[in-house]
This record gives C-alpha cells, sequence and structure tokens, in this order.
C-alpha cells in the first residue's frame, strides 16, 4: 500500500528538492495540482484532505492556513515554515534528538531550521551529558548558500555577482533563535549571527567554546567522545575523529545535493579554546533532506530511503 503526498507549495525551492528526492520512490504516490490550481485555496484543501501526508513549503502565516483546512483525523502534516517549530503537539523533526519513534508516531511534525539543525545537534547533547551548562551565553556564527533564502534571495546573489557576504539578523530576534534555545535546552538565548555567501547551498555553523572559563572546563576530547557516543550507528550524522586537514574547511560553490550532517571538536593545543562546527547543506539536512527523512520514519520506512548520503 502506498502512502499519498501532497506537497503544498511545491514549486518552491524546498518543494521541488522534496519532490525530487521522492521521484522513483514507488512507497509515494504525489498528489499534484496544475499550475491554475496551485493557488485555489478550494482544490487545495480537498488535495490536503486526500493526502495521508501534507508536507508544508509555504510562508507561516499560509502554513498556518493549510493545517486549518485539515478536516479530517488522519492527514498527517510535516512542516517546513516557521509556523510550529515551538508550538504545543507538535513533534521537532530532528529524529536523532527527539528520538526516531516520537518522530515515526507524531501526526503533526515541524520541520527543522537549517541553522537550528547544525546548531542543536552540536549544542543538545554536550547539555544533556552535563558536559556543556544550560544557562551559558553561548554563541552561533554561521554561513549558508544563498539558495535558502528562497527565489527572491537567488535571484539577488544570481543578478548581483558583486555580493560577496550577506549579515543578516542585524536587529536580533531572528525566527530560529527559539528552537535553538529550546531544543539544545539552554536557559539563555544563543547570541546568532547567521551570514549568507556567494554559494548555491552548503552551510557552515560555528559554536565558540572558551573551555577554560566554562564551568567544569570539560576537556576537548570529552566533548568529541560523547558526541561520537551519542551518534553512534547514525547512517545521517558523522562525528569527525580528527581536526580538518590543513586547519581549515571549505564551503565550494560546486557542492552537489547531501543530507548529511558532519560534526567536528576543534580544539586549541592546550584545551583552553574549542570551536564545534557543523557542515550540512542548508537544502539536505537542512530542509527537504530532513522532511523526507521524517517522511520515510512516519511510513514505516529505512529513514535514509531516497536520501544523498
Amino acid at each position: 500500500m502506498t502512502t499519498s503526498v501532497f506537497i503544498d507549495g511545491a514549486a518552491g525551492t524546498t518543494g521541488l528538492e522534496i519532490a525530487d528526492r521522492l521521484a522513483n520512490r514507488p512507497e509515494f504516490t504525489l498528489i499534484a495540482l496544475d499550475e491554475a490550481r496551485r493557488k485555489d485555496d478550494a482544490a487545495r484543501a480537498e488535495a490536503i484532505n486526500d493526502a495521508d501526508v501534507v508536507i508544508l513549503c509555504l510562508p507561516d502565516d499560509a502554513a498556518k492556513a493549510a493545517v486549518a483546512m485539515i478536516a479530517n483525523d488522519r492527514t498527517r502534516v510535516i512542516d517546513a515554515s516557521t509556523a510550529h517549530r515551538v508550538a504545543e503537539a507538535w513533534t521537532y523533526g530532528l529524529p536523532e534528538i527527539v528520538g526516531r519513534e516520537a518522530v515515526a508516531n507524531a501526526t503533526r511534525i515541524s520541520n527543522p531550521g537549517c541553522y537550528p539543525t547544525g546548531f542543536i545537534a552540536l549544542v543538545a547533547p554536550l547539555v544533556r551529558a552535563g558536559l556543556l551548562p544550560t544557562a551559558w551565553p553561548y554563541s552561533c556564527n554561521a554561513v549558508s548558500g544563498y539558495s535558502g533564502g528562497g527565489k527572491a534571495l537567488i535571484a539577488r546573489f544570481e543578478q548581483d555577482r558583486d555580493i560577496a557576504w550577506r549579515g543578516y539578523g542585524l536587529t536580533f530576534g531572528h525566527k530560529h533563535v527559539p528552537e535553538m534555545q529550546q531544543y539544545a535546552h539552554l536557559a539563555i538565548a544563543p547570541l546568532f549571527s547567521p551570514a549568507v555567501v556567494p554559494a548555491h547551498r552548503g552551510m557552515i555553523v560555528e559554536v565558540p567554546l572558551p573551555l577554560s572559563i566554562i564551568p567544569g572546563n570539560p576537556a576537548p576530547d570529552l566533548l568529541r567522545q560523547a558526541l561520537t557516543q551519542f551518534y553512534a550507528g547514525s547512517p545521517i550524522v558523522t562525528v569527525a575523529q580528527e581536526p580538518p586537514a590543513e586547519g581549515e574547511l571549505l564551503l565550494r560553490g560546486s557542492m552537489e545535493p547531501w543530507d548529511g550532517l558532519e560534526l567536528h571538536v576543534i580544539a586549541s593545543a592546550d584545551g583552553a579554546q574549542a570551536r564545534l562546527v557543523a557542515r550540512l547543506d542548508n537544502l539536505g539536512k537542512g530542509a527537504s533532506g530532513a522532511a523526507v527523512q521524517s517522511l520515510n520514519l512516519i511510513a514505516g520506512l529505512d529513514e535514509t530511503a531516497g536520501l544523498r548520503l
């Protein structure tokens, strides 16, 4: 028996990449609306209620309106917007953190943000293990490919080749911060510094740690061991055991679609400082790949089916 799926917002970047990952997957039947009906609310409501699973690739308000269209207790939702990431009765779609069973049994799943995926994957296991404190002013420095900004930002970068770096969120209160704080179990909201670079896809997320003044003065090797143990057996998340070659990590403009997540603990020689670093594809594990992973789990399939690993 196949699972019927409707991607509401299928013409956007995330929706297109989800559809690409579901192509030639006989386990799923895609419900599609033609261009004339794609923005027709009656047609969308019909498709939403006909589907076993609806994946929302919409702005926040539109995502909330789409959920309100559900008139049955059967249709399950994966929402790729920010609308429900810290909402009650919604399960956060990061199985490695909240548990695969929780995602598999959920009826309402909020797809994580791309930056929070890296931040939470690095910090949450270490806070849980008691190696990093809950009450600490963490900061997060991150760069992403421009595709994460949607069609308008993609067009801006591709038309203006002179843009080398775009820092944003400078008014604070970035919409990713609440989920970063909640799912990393932090008492203090992290200081988040995101930027966009002229690469289509890819992302580096970094959390600097002044270990010598952090309570308990955790050793870098213990941090690495804890992450390695936490993600042991994961087919998606890997923890590097050696420092990056030549002391650098690269984000290439030619990056191919990738649904993995690579974590690093990089420390100074004296162990006084460390940099927790995550490398991922903002359109992969940071968006479409994560949605497909959750879809696989709720359909009772191998979580890696159809992923680019």
